[in-house]
């Protein structure tokens, strides 16, 4: 974990500086670009851990920046961004952001909070770390839904996440403070939300009914219960 790579992308010289300085203290390694256009440039040829990433670039909107990151790259992506309001917040995970870090921010709470994502994720993942369900082949290592018929579905880590914490409890009720512990976040309304729009999008790319579910149903002030057999290859 000490040598992950962590991205720094932030249009401010000092805001990099100071958290580039405070990772490589930790032990991490640090890349910094004060530009959108860098970074996905860097993106072709590097495969980061941990993207931090301001919302105020001058050449890229930061939302739609991490919408992508979620997406197609299978870092940990964490917003560092003077925006306070809660709907920010909200819209942020709701993109697939895995954490929320408001300036001014200490720079120890941020390596603290890169710390925690990494002990989360699994120490390795190979081409074996696949679950299969009900007709679906879901590829940790690659961040994809496979059907019956071989037709690939992206998601996002963040959706990855809670697919993985249902798929290792199948049939057992989840609750929501059982899934605040297991993923790491602060018990809010807005974990609360992020979590209610990553398990739409599962259901969505699994082809739920939305009315009727058939795999990931929602057990009404208790949690979610996984009800698919699942094997693990």
């Amino acid at each position: 974990m000490s040598d992950a790579l962590v991205t720094i992308l932030d249009d401010e010289p000092a805001i990099r500086t100071i958290l580039a300085d405070a990772l490589e203290e930790a032990g991490f390694r640090t890349m910094t670009f004060g530009r959108a256009a860098q970074f996905e440039a860097a993106l072709r040829t590097t495969t980061p851990d941990v993207c931090l990433v301001d919302l105020s670039l001058p050449d890229r909107d930061g939302l739609t920046l991490v919408h992508r990151l979620a997406l197609e790259q299978g870092a940990i992506v964490i917003i560092i961004s003077g925006r306070a309001q809660v709907q920010d917040r909200v819209t942020g995970l709701e993109l697939g952001a895995d954490d929320y870090i408001i300036k001014p921010f200490d720079p120890a709470e941020v390596v603290a909070r890169i710390r925690a994502r990494l002990r989360q994720r699994p120490v390795e993942t190979n081409a074996g770390d696949v679950a299969q369900f009900e007709g679906w082949s879901a590829f940790f290592d690659r961040y994809v839904l496979e059907d019956d018929a071989g037709q690939e579905t992206p998601f996002s880590h963040a959706e990855g996440e809670v697919l993985r914490l249902f798929l290792e409890r199948p049939k057992r009720l989840i609750s929501r403070a059982a899934m605040q512990e297991a993923l790491g976040g602060a018990a809010s309304e807005s974990f609360d939300r992020a979590m209610d729009v990553r398990i739409s999008r599962l259901r969505t790319k699994l082809r739920e009914d939305p009315k009727n579910p058939r795999l990931i149903k929602t057990i009404y002030g208790a949690g979610y219960i996984f009800l698919g057999d699942v094997v693990w290859i």
